[in-house]
C-alpha cells in the first residue's frame, strides 16, 4: 500500500487500522502509528483504535488519541464518546468522563441514544448509581439498552430490589425486555435467593418466547444452583446443544454443593475442554465435603495436563491442607505463592494464616498475619480462631480488641474463636460478657456453636448447675455438641447424676452412636460403679452398637496416609506393624504402663 501510494487513501487506510485495532496489543500500536502518520485521517480510523484502547488494559492511551483527534481534521461522532466513556469508567475517573461529557455536549450529541446509554454506564461504574437514574430518568431517547443499561447497573452493584422496581416500570411503559434484561432479572433472584420469583422469570422467557441464549441459559442454571434447586439445572444442561466453560463449571458446582461429587466428576471428566476453572470448581467440591486428600490429588493430576493454577486455586488447595494438618504440603503451597508471584489478596493471606494455624504451626500464622499487606474482619477471626485453639487465650482476646477498635465488625465465627479462648483459659467472666455483647452490642444471633461454647466454659470451670440453666434457656433444641460439653464437664467433676441425664439426651438424638456408651461407662468406672459400667456394655450389646474406630493420618513426603484400627489396608502394613511392635518392646522395657482411663 506504501509503495502504490494506496496508503494516502482515507477508506484503504481505514480498513487497515481496523484490521490492526481489532488484533493483540502490539498490532493494536502499530495501528496507531498508522494514524497518526496519515494525513487523510477520518473519523473511523480514530474511532477503532479508541475502541481497541478503551476495550484493553492501556486505557488511558484512548484519551490521549482523543486530544490528539479534537486537534486533527476528523470531527468526533456519536461514536467516539460511548468509546471515551468506557474508558473514564475503566480508569474509574468520574471526573474526567464529566469532561468528556461536556464536549459532546458542546458539539451536539447530548441527546443521542449511544452518547446517553454509554454515559449512564460511566456513572454506574463509577459508583454513582443515583446520578445514572436521574439522567435515565431525564433522558427523551431511552431504548431498550438504556434499560437493559440501568437494570443492570443495579445488578452489579447490589441492588436487586431497585433492579426489579425498575423493571416494573418497564413493562408499563410497554417496552419488550429481551434476553439481556433477563439475564438482569434472573441474577436479581440469585442475589435474593429467590427461587419463587426465579421460577417465575423462567415461565416468563419461555412464554414470552425469549431466546434462550447461552448467557442466558447459564444465568438461569446459576439462580437454581445457588437457590438450592439442582434438577431444574440439570435439565436446563441437557437441553443445551452448545456449551461453555461456564456451563460445565456450573454443573459441577451444582452437583458439589448438593455433596454428588461422583456426578461431578463425571461432568468435569465429559468436558471437551478444561480451563482452569473447573479444575479449581471439582477441587473445591472435594473441600466442601471434606475430602481434602482427593482435593490434592486432583490438583497433581492438574499438574501433569500443564493448566496454570491461579490464587483461587492456591486458597482451595490451602484449605485442603487446613483439613488435613498437611503441614508440608502447605508450606509448598506458600512457596508456590511466592514463587510464581501470585497477588497475596485478603482471601489467600487469610488461607494461609488458617492454614498455618490448623497444622499446627502458630508462630508462622502469626508471622504471616503480620507480614500480609491487607487484613479484614475474615483475616482477623482466622487469627483469633488459631490464637484459641493453640491455648493463646490472652493472644487471642488480645487481638479481638485490636480488630474492634480499628472499626472491623466481628461475625459470628469471630465470637466462637474468642469464647474458646475465654474457655481454654478459664476466663468465666470475660466469657460471660463477650456472650452477652454479641446480641446487646454486636446485634448478632448467638448459634448453637456459640452456647457450647459456653456451656464447656461453665462447665470446665466447675459451674455445673449454670451451665444446665443455660441450656434449657436456649432459643434452639441443643445439639450433641451441647450435650456432649455438659457430659464432659460432669465426668471431670464427678457430677454423675447430671452425667447422666447428659447421656440420656444423647443418646435420644443418635441411639447408635458408640462414643457415647463408651463415654458413659467409663464415667461410672471413674466412680467405681462398674455394676452400672456393666450395665451399658451389655445394653450396648443388645442394640447391636460397635465401638466406632479411631482414624489417625500422618504427612510424609506431601503425602497423607490414613489409618485405622487393625488396618491392613496400607501396602506397608506389615513394616508398620513390626515398628509398632518394636516400640512396644520399647516401652515395657522403660517401665512404661499404658493408661485405660
Amino acid at each position: 500500500m506504501i509503495l502504490s501510494g494506496m496508503i494516502s487513501d482515507a477508506f484503504a487506510a481505514s480498513r487497515l487500522i481496523a484490521f490492526c485495532s481489532f488484533a493483540d496489543l502490539p498490532y493494536l500500536v502499530y495501528g496507531s502509528m498508522i494514524l497518526r502518520k496519515l494525513e487523510n485521517q477520518n473519523v473511523f480510523s480514530w474511532n477503532v483504535v479508541i475502541r481497541g484502547y478503551s476495550d484493553g488494559d492501556d486505557p488511558e492511551e484512548s484519551i490521549l488519541l482523543y486530544k490528539l483527534m479534537l486537534n486533527s481534521n476528523a470531527r468526533p461522532d456519536n461514536y467516539t464518546y460511548p468509546f471515551l466513556f468506557k474508558a473514564c469508567a475503566k480508569m474509574m475517573d468520574f471526573q474526567l468522563g464529566m469532561e468528556v461529557f461536556g464536549q459532546a455536549f458542546r458539539l451536539g450529541w447530548s441527546s443521542d441514544v449511544y452518547v446517553i446509554n454509554a454515559l449512564i454506564h460511566m456513572f454506574a461504574m463509577s459508583g454513582s448509581l443515583d446520578d445514572a437514574r436521574k439522567l435515565f430518568d431525564g433522558s427523551s431517547v431511552r431504548d431498550l439498552v438504556s434499560w437493559n443499561t440501568m437494570i443492570n447497573a443495579y445488578v452489579q452493584s447490589g441492588c436487586p430490589r431497585e433492579a426489579l422496581e425498575l423493571f416494573r416500570e418497564m413493562e408499563v411503559e410497554k417496552v419488550r425486555p429481551d434476553e439481556v434484561t433477563m439475564i438482569g432479572l434472573v441474577s436479581c433472584c440469585t442475589q435474593l435467593q429467590d427461587l419463587y420469583l426465579g421460577k417465575r422469570f423462567h415461565r416468563y422467557i419461555e412464554d414470552n418466547r425469549i431466546n434462550f441464549t447461552v448467557p442466558l441459559t447459564n444465568t438461569l442454571m446459576d439462580m437454581y444452583v445457588k437457590c438450592g434447586s439442582l434438577e431444574p439445572a440439570q435439565a436446563l444442561f441437557g437441553t443445551m446443544t452448545k456449551r461453555t466453560v461456564v456451563s460445565w463449571t456450573t454443573m459441577i458446582v451444582g452437583y458439589a454443593k448438593f455433596g454428588l461429587l461422583d456426578a461431578a466428576e463425571r461432568v468435569f471428566r465429559e468436558m471437551p475442554e478444561r480451563d482452569v476453572i473447573p479444575w479449581n470448581a471439582l477441587m473445591a467440591g472435594y473441600v466442601q465435603c471434606k475430602r481434602g486428600k482427593e482435593a490434592i490429588e486432583l490438583f497433581h493430576e492438574m499438574q501433569s495436563t500443564h493448566v496454570k493454577p491461579n490464587e483461587v486455586t492456591m486458597g482451595t488447595l490451602l484449605s485442603a491442607c487446613s483439613q488435613l494438618g498437611a503441614l508440608e504440603m502447605g508450606m509448598w503451597v506458600h512457596h508456590c505463592i511466592n514463587k510464581h508471584g501470585f497477588h497475596l489478596n485478603v482471601a489467600l493471606g487469610t488461607a494461609l494464616v488458617d492454614m498455618y494455624a490448623k497444622c499446627g504451626n502458630i508462630q508462622k500464622s502469626i508471622r504471616v498475619f503480620k507480614e500480609i499487606p491487607e487484613r479484614n474482619a475474615l483475616t482477623w477471626t482466622a487469627m483469633i480462631c488459631g490464637l484459641a485453639s493453640h491455648g493463646y487465650a490472652d493472644d487471642a482476646i488480645e487481638h479481638f480488641l485490636k480488630m474492634r477498635d480499628i472499626g472491623l465488625q466481628p461475625d459470628e465465627v469471630t465470637f466462637v474463636g474468642v469464647l474458646s479462648a475465654c474457655c481454654h483459659a478459664g476466663l468465666v467472666d470475660e466469657g460471660r460478657m463477650l456472650f452477652d455483647q454479641m446480641m446487646s452490642k454486636y446485634k448478632l444471633v448467638r448459634k448453637l456453636k456459640h452456647y457450647s461454647c459456653m456451656v464447656d466454659l461453665l462447665g470446665r470451670a466447675g459451674l455445673l448447675d449454670e451451665a444446665e440453666e443455660l441450656v434449657k434457656a436456649m432459643p434452639m433444641e441443643p445439639d450433641a455438641v451441647v450435650w456432649g460439653a455438659l457430659f464432659f464437664a460432669c465426668r471431670i467433676h464427678g457430677n454423675i447424676a447430671m452425667g447422666e441425664r447428659a447421656a440420656l439426651r444423647l443418646l435420644e438424638l443418635d441411639l447408635h452412636d458408640s462414643g457415647i456408651y463408651v463415654l458413659l461407662a467409663n464415667m461410672y468406672v471413674e466412680a467405681n460403679m462398674r455394676d452400672e459400667a456393666d450395665k451399658v456394655r451389655v445394653l450396648m450389646g443388645k442394640m447391636g452398637v460397635e465401638k466406632t474406630p479411631g482414624c489417625s493420618s500422618i504427612e510424609v513426603n506431601g503425602m497423607v496416609h490414613e489409618f485405622i484400627v487393625r488396618d491392613k489396608f496400607h501396602p506397608e502394613y506389615k513394616e508398620i506393624y513390626k515398628c509398632l511392635m518394636h516400640l512396644a518392646r520399647q516401652m515395657e522395657r522403660q517401665g512404661s504402663m499404658p493408661s485405660t482411663s
